[in-house]
């Protein structure tokens, strides 16, 4: 009876131990021990269930070596493996009288012998729903079968185990829940809180301290209205009295955090249900700021793209024939089309009979390349008129770095390019005639005579003043004058042979180009137009004779120049003039005063320059409004010890023609950013620039950068404070070398001035890729400004063009206050003339005001 009510007792122990949570280890120990005092010289084991892979493993024992746990490790639940293999497959009790007579032990007989065990009895280990965990064995070292109370120990042992290991797993799994619960809130990239019915916080993670900026001591406890914007309060309480009746809520709202910033979130209400009853609230607050921030930059890049006058449109890359999904209203305004015509198609709709295919082909070619293409395209809108179209295409690319689409920006350019035309044509054209102009005709002698001398062939230049042409004008009148230049031009275009040219070089002068002409043709050429001109001419209904004087040169192997031809055939025809009026002379090449005169020019120039006889000038440049000085042009001059002071245009052209402009460049960029440095020093404004002319010599055969930066490093001077000036002709000349110096010297910092604007032959389409900050309008466009509404138009055009392109813009020749006012109207940024200053000394600039008179 005491063997029995001890047994009970260590039975209830070990109960008291699994609901307990005792570990299942001391449980374990609890039951063997308990099975041990019963049978003293039985030995047991604990076999647990792999799941998994389905094989029962020997994990705790008592009385069996380490040999025999290691052996029966991994053993498949079987019909025929052992007694526990047996008993885990038929989750019953299985009993081996005697292991050596068992077949299902015949693998195992190795193990057991070794062992000594001679019975084995099993139970299955089983949870409440048949589950098998494992199975729970008792071996003797001789044959024998279990009584009664021996089979009832066997099964209690099992079943307790299975108990403890449920609630162990129980645990387990709860601890897991837990965990898993406590991670998600502590971890989770989004805010997340806890609230009571009455809207006080009582937990939050690190997402709300780090979006709000309060600790986590400041948030528990206080009500969530204390820390959202006003307009967002009665929507939050709305939204918590739903969730209180047990329904979830979404909304966006408005806070501020710790440092008084407003954020938005985008808030998830879940009530906390315990036995269908809400006891709690839990929130989920994303931060949205950046994506609102986006959403309205986005809002604004549409409305901004649907506002612009250039027309936008994109292309779907992932469709066959890649169909516009998108057009916005310019795009529209500008081809003439509704939304419905064109979504949907490909936009080589637009291309025409005159469209260029070799620009079609390099769109398609960067299309096909996925890179980004401009072009400039001739279009056609719905009804038929062509449009010139300045194209850009892009593609786009998605995250993985796949081309899904392409935009277009297109900009009708059409008047730009007329005015382009118009410009071109002014620039190489004399307005007055129509025919070639001075600069147009120097760059086809230079052509003509490049050829000639390549194949050996000679080339006559022709100089013809008209004789006696100021009596006329200052008789009759500048109209009378202007009409007979614009006859005379005519008939001297319509005499020209194909080949021939002939220009306007100035007033009454014209020069005539005759390639390819013998001694014998040229002889009867010059006689031709002799002829030519004699005949009467009708002005205002009068009946007028002119005559002309022709100078004739010719290249031959001693001419090495072509401005020397030009010069060779004035010089006849002033020898033709004083030999009588109605003449032409051909060169004979004997030095006359003149050339002398030149001479003596050239070596007195390199005596300047050794003897320091140079000297600057300066002329402010003033903000067109306000007459504050913004920047001076540098300007040399020769102080001559016998002539006194020579102007620039009586040495310069004579100085680039041998070479001695790049020493003379050199000395006056260096002077211009010392005397600068001078006078910033003595003004309490902000701080001059300084422009400089740089000559084409200079620019193109000069070590320019190296010069530059040199000069600025020895005299201090901030690179944004020295601005360069070239003409036209030196940018479009050499036009990728020019350009690319360009570059090297923006990069320093020093700005870029086109001088002269608008008298030059270069292509404004190129002009807006060269590396530049400013254009000068030349003075013959603002002499007449507020009289010659052609002048105005074309003023008004290059301003325009330029502030499209980003160009400041300089009007030089100023000396009226009307050409002032009219400049100020056109939105001109600079203005520069005697209506402000004359160039003056240094001396005098530093006496200068800081502005000037409106």
């Amino acid at each position: 009876m005491t063997q029995a009510h001890n047994a009970l007792a260590m039975q209830q122990a070990i109960q008291d131990q699994i609901a307990r949570h005792a570990l299942l280890g001391d449980i374990l120990d609890s039951i063997i021990k308990m099975v041990a005092q019963q049978l003293p010289s039985a030995r047991i084991s604990l076999m647990m269930l792999d799941s998994e892979d389905g094989t029962l493993s020997l994990t705790a024992g008592h009385g069996l070596s380490d040999g025999y746990c290691r052996a029966l490790q991994r053993l498949p639940v079987g019909p025929a493996i052992g007694a526990c293999g047996v008993s885990a497959y038929n989750r019953d009790v299985v009993i081996t009288e005697n292991i050596e007579q068992d077949p299902n032990w015949v693998p195992f007989l190795q193990y057991t012998r070794a062992e000594g065990v001679a019975s084995c009895w099993s139970a299955p280990v089983l949870t409440s729903n048949h589950e098998l965990l494992g199975t729970f064995a008792i071996y003797h070292h001789y044959p024998r079968s279990p009584s009664l109370q021996e089979r009832s120990l066997l099964i209690q042992s099992a079943g307790l185990l299975a108990l403890a290991i449920a609630r162990q797993r129980d645990r387990q799994a709860l601890a897991w829940n837990e965990q898993r619960f406590r991670s998600l809130f502590t971890h989770h990239p989004d805010a997340v809180f806890e609230l009571d019915l009455q809207g006080y916080l009582l937990d939050a993670n690190r997402a709300l301290t780090q979006i709000t900026g309060f600790s986590l001591e400041q948030i528990k406890g206080r009500h969530y209205e204390q820390f959202m914007a006003e307009e967002n309060k009665a929507r939050a309480r709305e939204a918590f009295k739903q969730v209180c009746e047990g329904q979830p809520q979404r909304y966006e709202l408005t806070a501020y955090n710790a440092n008084g910033e407003r954020y938005w979130l985008d808030v998830t209400n879940l009530p906390i249900m315990v036995d269908g009853r809400v006891m709690g609230i839990y929130g989920i607050g994303r931060d949205i700021t950046l994506q609102q921030a986006q959403a309205a930059e986005l809002h604004l890049l549409k409305r901004g793209i649907e506002a612009t006058p250039n027309g936008v449109v994109m292309a779907d890359a992932t469709l066959p024939d890649m169909p516009l999904v998108y057009v916005n209203k310019a795009f529209l305004n500008i081809t003439g089309y509704l939304r419905e015509d064109v979504l949907g198609r490909n936009c080589r709709f637009l291309q025409g009979s005159n469209t260029d295919p070799q620009a079609v082909s390099a769109i398609k070619e960067a299309i096909s390349a996925c890179r980004e293409h401009e072009c400039t395209l001739l279009n056609y809108r719905k009804d038929g008129t062509p449009f010139w179209n300045q194209l850009i295409i892009a593609p786009v690319f998605n995250s993985l770095g796949q081309c899904t689409h392409y935009i277009g920006i297109q900009q009708d350019i059409t008047k730009q390019r007329e005015n382009e035309e118009a410009l071109r044509f002014q620039r190489s054209h004399d307005v007055l005639t129509g025919l070639p102009n001075r600069v147009a005709f120097h760059e086809r002698l230079t052509e003509y005579y490049r050829l000639c001398r390549q194949q050996s062939r000679e080339l006559a230049v022709l100089a013809l003043n008209l004789d006696g042409f100021k009596v006329i004008n200052d008789a009759l009148g500048h109209y009378a004058g202007d009409q007979l230049l614009k006859s005379v031009g005519q008939r001297l275009a319509g005499w020209l042979n194909s080949g021939d040219m002939v220009a306007r070089l100035g007033g009454d002068d014209f020069g005539i180009l005759l390639p390819n002409r013998d001694e014998a043709g040229i002889i009867k050429a010059a006689e031709s137009l002799l002829s030519l001109l004699e005949q009467p001419f009708f002005i205002k209904d009068q009946r007028l004779y002119l005559s002309a004087s022709i100078g004739v040169a010719t290249s031959d192997e001693k001419t090495h120049d072509s401005s020397l031809l030009i010069q060779h055939a004035r010089l006849a025809m002033r020898e033709a003039k004083r030999q009588g009026y109605h003449h032409w002379q051909w060169y004979s090449g004997s030095i006359t005063s003149h050339i002398h005169h030149h001479i003596n020019l050239r070596r007195e120039i390199e005596e300047a320059l050794e003897q320091g006889q140079f000297i600057m000038h300066y002329q402010p440049l003033v903000d067109a409004r306000t007459g504050e000085i913004r920047s001076l042009e540098a300007l040399i001059r020769w102080h001559h010890p016998e002539r006194g002071l020579i102007f620039p245009g009586d040495f310069i052209p004579l100085a680039e023609e041998t070479g001695k402009i790049i020493g003379i460049g050199h000395w006056v960029l260096r002077q211009a950013c010392k005397d600068i440095t001078i006078i910033n020093a003595s003004r309490n404004t902000q701080p001059l620039s300084v422009a400089v002319n740089i000559s084409p010599l200079s620019f193109q055969r000069g070590n320019i950068f190296s010069d530059i930066k040199h000069i600025l490093q020895e005299t201090c001077l901030a690179p944004h404070l020295l601005e360069l000036e070239l003409t036209e002709g030196v940018l479009m000349s050499g036009a990728e070398t020019a350009i690319d110096n360009l570059r090297a010297i923006r990069e320093l910092g020093v700005r870029v001035a086109i001088d002269d604007f608008g008298t030059g032959f270069s292509s404004l389409s190129y002009l807006r890729k060269l590396p530049i900050n400013q254009v000068k309008l030349d003075r013959s466009f603002i002499s007449d400004i507020t009289v010659d509404k052609d002048n105005a138009a074309i003023v008004q055009g290059v301003i325009t063009m330029a502030h499209h392109l980003g160009l400041e813009v300089v009007a030089e020749g100023v000396e009226t206050k009307e050409q002032q006012q009219d400049l100020i109207m056109r939105g001109c940024d600079l203005l520069q003339g005697f209506r402000f200053s004359r160039p003056v000394p240094l001396e005098n600039i530093l006496r200068l005001p800081s502005m000037l008179p409106e």
